[in-house]
């Protein structure tokens, strides 16, 4: 073979190689891809689990899910009860409670119990009153009957001319109704106030007092109700409107099955409920009248209409935040758990103020490097790059100004607990009862409710105070004051130079008035 022909066969042979490599090389760059879009779909499906895997593990403790949808094996934790664990009832030191004798003018029948013989000679002893007499009382039920009244129109026949003539209908003497006033507004408690439906009340109403209504005309009682209680439900809204301070927060109700939104609007003086058909600011805003007095509330953007120096943001909401972000791995975490340590100082100090270890100066002096503190940390996490949480961060400090009002204003408190404690009841009913099938049951809902917090709040007696109001409503007649006397000790003057300034000497709220004083807590700097 000739060099020629060699040379031939050589690039020949270099040709079909560099196609061969050509071609490896082309699968390699396909393999590449190929690997780089597994690796992309690994990544968003990590992701994915990721989220769902924090979704799953939401709970009252670390979201802002209510307790009540916290179910077997969530993770969420119930409180310790007592010192060594969670014992139920009384713990060792307990004071316990007793019951203490009744007045005896209260009582209406005495048994009196005479020793028979003398047991120092076995003479027969006379019935003797004595007046240190040991004394034993027990309450019970009897007689439980109904009270039925009859009108009777009378026919009488004239002696001297033969005619008959009855009295003539006059409604100002005959009822308006089969059920009387009291029977009323026993029904509407029961079906309002303690949530039961109307088919257990109407058993309830046979069985206790062998009464026997129908469910319509237990409708019938809770209309008639909620028309005598709008006015006493403006009453307590003009209340709470004019408030120095003020709760407020929201959850779902049902229509009919379909979603609406629940709103409570509470002080110390009275609690306002108010179901509208969507949650918008504009739909909201009138319940809250005109921008007086401090908010306390969560982050919502509803609240955008209220001016942030005049807010305070719930850090029991940010704590359960900061919990999610701590059970994330990495960074997220860390930061996370840096930030709880944060608010649970902020509790320890204001828990201390409450208990009277600190004076509002003290606060203020350890509050003052433990807020440089908390907004530094917040500007890390917005700045982390970090997606789940650094919008969360910088939206917090977006609110930066509403994050230690109640460190300079007295009568405000860091916590909503007050409203998420209101809320619950209405919570429980909608579970129960899946809400209400008209805006005629909103409204009856809305104001017994608004009307039964608020009286018991007075310090009145609320079967009184709905009797009276449906006797006004039938004579019209004015309706009875739901307010006693000078309660609204929060109130705002409208305007003016103290717009947004808390009155002295105003009472601390309900939920933070503890029977029982927390143990001795030891106060650290930052």
């Amino acid at each position: 073979m000739d060099a020629e022909t060699r040379i031939v066969n050589l690039e020949a042979d270099v040709a079909a190689k560099d196609a061969k490599l050509a071609e490896q090389d082309g699968k390699l760059a396909e393999q590449a891809t190929k690997l780089a879009e597994q690796a992309t779909k690994i990544a968003e499906l990590a992701a994915q689990v990721a989220k769902l895997t924090e979704l799953l593990g939401q709970n009252s403790k670390n979201s802002h899910l209510p307790p009540s949808s916290d179910g077997p094996g969530s993770g969420a934790k119930g409180k310790v009860r007592g010192k060594f664990g969670g014992r139920r009832g009384g713990q060792k030191g307990h004071r316990g409670n007793h019951r203490s004798l009744l007045l005896s003018e209260l009582v209406d029948a005495f048994i009196d119990l005479f020793p028979p013989v003398c047991l120092g000679c076995g003479h027969v002893l006379p019935r003797t009153p004595d007046a240190t007499a040991c004394r034993y009382q027990q309450l019970d039920l009897r007689d439980h009957r109904h009270h039925l009244t009859e009108w009777r129109r009378h026919e009488v026949q004239c002696q001297r001319c033969g005619a008959a003539t009855r009295a003539e209908y006059d409604h100002t003497q005959l009822p308006s109704f089969a059920f009387g006033s009291c029977l009323t507004c026993v029904v509407v408690l029961l079906t309002g106030a303690y949530h039961l439906s109307r088919r257990k009340t109407k058993k309830l109403l046979h069985e206790l007092f062998g009464i026997s209504v129908s469910t319509g005309a237990i409708s019938a009682m809770e209309k008639r109700a909620s028309l005598a209680l709008a006015e006493a439900h403006e009453e307590a809204q003009r209340e709470v409107q004019y408030a120095a301070v003020k709760h407020s927060d929201a959850t779902t109700w049902l229509r009919s099955g379909k979603t609406a939104s629940l709103w409570v609007l509470a002080t110390t003086a009275a609690t306002v409920y108010k179901i509208f058909d969507n949650g918008c600011r504009d739909t909201v805003r009138p319940l809250f009248g005109p921008a007086h007095g401090i908010l306390i509330s969560d982050r919502a953007t509803v609240f955008s209409f209220w001016a942030m120096t005049l807010r305070q943001v719930c850090h029991a909401h940010l704590l359960r935040k900061f919990v999610g972000f701590s059970e994330r791995d990495g960074p997220d975490g860390a930061i996370g758990c840096e930030l709880i340590e944060c608010v649970t100082l902020i509790f320890e100090y204001w828990h201390g103020y409450k208990d009277g270890q600190l004076t509002r100066e003290d606060l203020r002096f350890f509050m003052q490097p433990l807020q440089r503190h908390f907004e530094q940390l917040l500007q890390r996490g917005s700045k982390c790059g970090s997606a789940s949480i650094s919008g969360a961060c910088a939206d917090i400090l977006e609110h930066r100004e509403a994050l230690w009002t109640f460190v300079t204003q007295e009568g405000v408190e860091p916590t909503n607990n007050h409203a998420e404690l209101e809320l619950r009841d209405f919570v429980l009913w909608r579970k129960r009862s899946f809400g209400t099938r008209s805006e005629r049951g909103d409204r009856f809902a809305e104001r017994i409710m608004t009307v039964v917090r608020t009286a018991r709040k007075q310090a009145l007696d609320v079967l009184d105070f709905l009797v009276r109001s449906i006797k006004a409503s039938l004579d019209a007649t004015a309706a009875p004051t739901l307010l006693v006397g000078a309660a609204a000790c929060s109130v705002l003057a409208p305007g003016g130079a103290d717009q947004g300034r808390v009155v002295a000497g105003q009472v601390p709220l309900a939920h933070a008035a503890h029977a029982a004083r927390r143990p001795e807590r030891r106060h650290r700097p930052l």
